[in-house]
């Protein structure tokens, strides 16, 4: 019987358990999307919190691509050095650390339909060379978001994507932007350097068309060696979760089993994960092999700690989004004084 505090691997790197500290605003860095003491202080305390895998909140791949109060860049060398400071610190704790890279296009680049395609090879070289600084920095891997109604998810929405070349209209073109990013990154960090992708299941609006893409996505990503999928949902700003599902935890369950079933790689599933015995029953009878994790953590960063002890228990969070927009970060307002404020 497969437990959530086995130790496994996702390519090279050594997973301590099977709980991974999702992707999260923390509304934390300076105005140049900079690394923050604050903000190192909450990486400081999920790693030794006891997470199995940490992945940063997104980070974009150029300084005009910053669309969020306090997100984090990474847009040229000279972050480097600060970047290696903070996969330094979580390493010794024992936990491996992913970037999420992310590209922020606003204004007129904010749907599929306006970039050209010399500007689309340039966003495509942008990607890779951001996982060739975070790779410098010493982070574990890279993560494409691809997913929640941003840039790269609006791809393979068929009713957002009016692309009329090869990049919209059927599947195979709405989900190639997504896999030339994945070859391109491939080619600037080598065979052994972990990509992962977060991928939409479903924007959860009628005949998006997401599903397919998603589908036909992970199934050609895997086969491009790409070490693990990470499978959400929904869009930024609309109810959570969708009217159409039918659970109030691990609510994309079944979109994760059923991909998890097509493909060989590792399935890690986000979406209030709030219980482990949820989690573990998915785990024994369902392909799906890790769960991740965002408002949880930031309730109790140590919950991973407190679940080895006390597996019984759901998550103290209630899911308020109470955390969301804070005037000094995204911090659960429950827990304030353990990350530095008043």
């Amino acid at each position: 019987m497969k437990t959530l505090f086995d130790e496994t691997r996702i390519g090279p790197m050594l997973l301590r358990n099977r709980l991974v500290r999702s992707a999260t605003w923390e509304a934390m860095a300076d105005e140049a999307g900079r690394l923050t003491p604050r903000l190192l202080e909450v990486y400081r305390q999920l790693a030794e919190g006891g997470v199995g895998l940490i992945i940063t909140s997104a980070t974009t791949i150029t300084k005009d691509t910053i669309r969020l109060h306090g997100m984090l860049c990474i847009p040229d060398d000279s972050c480097i050095p600060a970047y290696r400071e903070l996969t330094q610190m979580v390493h010794n704790t024992g936990c491996p650390i992913i970037m999420q890279l992310d590209d922020g296009r606003t204004g007129e680049m904010l749907t599929p339909a306006t970039p050209t395609l010399e500007e689309m090879r340039s966003i495509t070289r942008e990607f890779g060379d951001a996982a060739s600084r975070a790779k410098q920095a010493g982070f574990d891997g890279v993560q494409i978001h691809a997913a929640h109604g941003f840039f790269l998810s609006q791809f393979l929405n068929a009713k957002k994507n009016a692309r009329t070349d090869q990049y919209g209209g059927e599947v195979a073109g709405r989900e190639r932007f997504l896999l030339e990013i994945c070859d391109e990154i491939r080619a600037r960090t080598g065979s052994d350097f972990p990509i992962l992708v977060k991928i939409n299941c479903s924007d959860f609006e009628e005949d998006d068309g997401v599903w397919d893409a998603c589908q036909s996505a992970c199934i050609n990503l895997a086969e491009k060696g790409i070490s693990a999928i990470e499978i959400s949902g929904g869009l930024d700003g609309s109810p959570f979760p969708p009217d159409s599902i039918p659970y109030d935890e691990s609510v994309f369950r079944d979109f994760a089993a059923e991909i998890a079933d097509r493909v060989s790689v590792p399935v890690i599933l986000v979406g209030l994960n709030r219980t482990p015995s949820v989690m573990s029953t998915l785990l024994n009878t369902t392909g799906i092999e890790y769960f991740s994790l965002s408002r949880p953590l930031l309730r109790q960063p140590d919950l991973p700690n407190f679940w080895r002890a006390s597996p019984a228990e759901p998550a103290k969070c209630i899911s308020c989004d109470s955390c969301i927009n804070q005037p000094d970060g995204n911090v659960c307002p429950f827990r304030k004084e353990m990350v530095g404020q008043a």
